[in-house]
């Protein structure tokens, strides 16, 4: 299985890996009077703030601010002027940026020269601004203070935000993570959501899995990557990450304790006796808030979840396995039916798609759909290869089929064989009710079942068997349709019959030996 979960992340990661060296703090001061841009810049020019330094960026009303934060909205401030073009311009502005452009995180200090025009209790009242200051009263030292409280206020708020949305998406991923391709988003939440966490950019982040087989050998797996390193390949040792990084991984496998440097954190977790991962966290710059215990708290349970669904994926790959065995274990019994039990499978597949039925359930049909007829091959072969036709006695024997095929799986309560019982069991039943064993009539017969009884007996129709020459096309379809409303379910027939060369296709693809 393809176990890079990051790849498919990749703007995404380029947004969070932005060297902190070149972030600033981004201040938009929207005023009139050019003197007290001249003064801002002034006053903030040397200041730096959580190890940025400040950028500000000037306009002079209130439509070009509006336009400004259409084309960028990246402030983490504002300075805002009241009267500009008009005399509540300012607020008219505030109104704007929270209601129109939705942004709730930028804050907001409205500055005035005229107190008057708009009284600091009934804008504070009305307005969702975050400080008011009058201009002759706003010295210096005022400036600064409020510059760092506001930014302190935002960096909290975006980092709240971040976290929610991240926790967000892990959500949303773990609602469908059972899902066959849902890991890769379920690992990318996670992980994206431990560095929004902590507040820390990464450039790099793998997470590798070993596992020592039965056999003792040794194989170390990629279960996730993202940053400078991204390759196709599933193996460590053949993918492009460096060398460096390579050694380190592979030095806290054998060590099994973590290590952290200035540059990187490398966590290891021992997530079942055979197996371990390892996490991978590459600095960019700095790891000031880089916290150890979270992480280990927070990679071990990703961990243990990856290698749980790792083991499932295994775990559904053995029976896959093990049903293409038992497959090839009936055709080789069945001798003269060739490639039947693999075309039925196809087959029914193929009619499911069509009737617009669930992927899961027709992934599980294909599966269980050569086992329709294991009770023949159980007990029965000498009479299914008998080239005269059977005397009643043997075909009440042949009907019993079934029966047998029905109570060998029935004992398996997982979802395949559980499906693979119903269809050895009801797939001779007929619409009308005329069939066996149970003379099930119409909708009673299992969705399953009634369209194994058709794909069943339009491969057979085809196929050469010891007591027949195969039909042609035309006999079959003539058939097909003759038996509509009698022995198979009409809509089914009419799915067959306006697809019918699809279902040919599959006949050619693999005929008879």
């Amino acid at each position: 299985m393809n176990d890079f979960i990051f790849k498919e992340e990749s703007e995404e990661s380029e947004s969070l890996t932005i060297t902190k060296h070149h972030k600033k703090w981004r201040i938009l001061v929207v005023d009139d009077d050019d003197s007290v841009h001249q003064v801002t810049r002034l006053v903030l020019a040397d200041a730096e703030i959580e190890s940025r330094q400040l950028e500000i960026i000037s306009v002079y009303s209130m439509e070009e601010a509006k336009r400004k934060l259409l084309e960028d909205n990246d402030f983490c401030m504002a300075f805002i002027d009241v009267v500009m073009e008009t005399d509540h311009a300012g607020l008219e502005l505030v109104q704007w940026i929270r209601k129109e452009l939705k942004n709730q995180a930028i804050r907001l200090v409205l500055r005035t020269g005229q107190a008057g025009s708009a009284p600091e209790a009934k804008v504070i009242k009305d307005y969702d601004i975050n400080d008011y200051k009058d201009k002759t009263d706003f010295t210096s030292n005022k400036m600064i203070t409020t510059v760092y409280a506001s930014i302190r206020a935002y960096r909290d708020i975006t980092t709240i935000q971040r976290s929610l949305d991240a926790f967000k998406k892990l959500i949303e991923a773990t609602h469908d993570l059972l899902k066959k391709d849902q890991l890769k988003s379920f690992g990318s939440a996670a992980l994206n959501h431990l560095l929004v966490l902590m507040n820390v950019d990464s450039s790099a982040l793998y997470i590798v899995r070993n596992q020592i087989d039965f056999d003792l050998y040794s194989s170390s797996l990629i279960l996730a990557c993202t940053g400078k390193y991204v390759s196709e390949s599933n193996s460590l040792e053949s993918s492009d990450i460096s060398n460096d990084v390579k050694e380190k991984i592979k030095q806290v496998f054998v060590s099994k304790k973590h290590h952290k440097d200035a540059n990187c954190f490398v966590g290891y977790y021992q997530s079942s006796v055979n197996a371990a991962s390892v996490l991978y966290i590459e600095f960019n710059d700095d790891n000031e808030h880089f916290k150890s215990s979270l992480a280990e708290l927070f990679a071990t349970n990703i961990a243990l979840i990856l290698e749980s669904l790792t083991k499932q994926k295994e775990i559904e790959k053995t029976q896959k396995e093990l049903l293409f065995i038992m497959e090839e274990a009936i055709e080789a019994r069945s001798k003269d039916t060739g490639h039947h039990v693999k075309r039925v499978a196809l087959l029914c597949e193929l009619l499911a798609t069509k009737l617009g039925l669930e992927e899961s359930f027709i992934e599980a049909l294909r599966l269980a759909a050569p086992l329709h007829d294991l009770g023949k091959i159980v007990s029965l072969e000498h009479r299914l290869h008998k080239p005269d036709k059977l005397d009643s006695d043997e075909w009440k024997i042949m009907k019993t089929h079934t029966q047998i095929g029905g109570n060998t799986l029935k004992k398996q309560m997982i979802s395949v064989p559980k499906l693979a019982t119903r269809l050895a069991h009801y797939h001779n039943e007929n619409w009308d009710g005329s069939g066996y064993p149970e003379g099930l009539k119409g909708e009673n017969i299992p969705i399953e079942a009634r369209i194994m009884a058709v794909v069943d007996v339009f491969d057979a129709l085809g196929s050469k068997r010891c007591y027949k020459e195969p039909w042609s096309n035309d006999q079959i379809k003539d058939f097909m349709i003759v038996e509509k409303n009698k022995k198979f379910d009409a809509a089914l027939i009419n799915v067959v019959i306006d697809n019918f060369d699809e279902f040919i296709a599959i006949r050619a693809q693999f005929p008879d030996s």
